[in-house]
């Protein structure tokens, strides 16, 4: 079985703590089963990995545009959550296969979005499997082995926390983004052919038809086992 938690949009202080919180419930409770969530952001957020430096944010501009800053649990590079659906998904590390491996782990749990985005007509594909060495900020111009790209380009990226023999994976699913406003937050150019959006892929899908395309893949996954 899996724990759903229904879609909802909230503060990035509040989306971190409610992640945090599904982890240490997961763990307090031995659960068996993961736990998938759904969910929005409001307002727009920057959330920094765990150990990112944040010195090359401009808070002032930040608060003129009325954008958060949260930190994540995860590690990695920043991301602004604003036109995009973000996922989380905790599991216990002996439930998977591939558990003990970190890279293991995250194909693991990124079939899931996969299939989700198969079953829309989207083929995704990993990313490169060695992390590039950049000074890039912004996580969404850099591709690794943790994420999913679509034709090449970075469409989800996603990041790992473990704590107590438990997994947290969340991720950024990208629907559009603003070139103008990501370069005035992360001082560095945005190479728009390291990453893509759903608006590019498929201008007629919105949140909903994604929302539905995992979890139906997500229940049937779990009535063929």
């Amino acid at each position: 079985m899996i724990k759903f938690i229904d879609f909802e949009i909230k503060t990035g202080a509040e989306n971190m703590q409610t992640d945090s919180d599904l982890l240490n419930f997961a763990i307090q409770n031995e659960l068996s089963e993961p736990i998938f969530r759904l969910y929005g952001w409001s307002p727009a957020c920057i959330s920094l990995g765990r150990n990112q430096n944040d010195d090359f944010l401009d808070r002032n501009f930040l608060k003129s545009q009325n954008i958060d800053i949260v930190r994540r649990l995860t590690g990695g590079r920043a991301l602004l959550h604003d036109k995009e659906l973000t996922y989380s998904y905790i599991v216990p590390v002996s439930t998977l296969i591939n558990g003990q491996s970190v890279v293991g782990s995250y194909k693991e749990i990124s079939q899931i979005l996969i299939d989700g985005f198969d079953s829309l007509g989207i083929k995704l594909e990993f990313g490169k499997t060695k992390c590039p060495k950049s000074n890039q900020n912004f996580c969404m111009t850099i591709s690794t082995g943790a994420d999913l790209c679509f034709e090449g380009k970075k469409l989800i990226g996603s990041a790992q926390f473990r704590k107590q023999g438990y997994i947290l994976q969340h991720g950024s699913i990208l629907f559009d983004y603003d070139k103008e406003l990501i370069e005035k937050i992360f001082p560095s150019r945005t190479d728009e052919n390291a990453l893509t959006c759903l608006k590019v892929v498929n201008p007629n899908l919105n949140s909903k038809d994604v929302e539905k395309a995992l979890l139906t893949n997500l229940r049937a996954d779990i009535q063929k086992n």
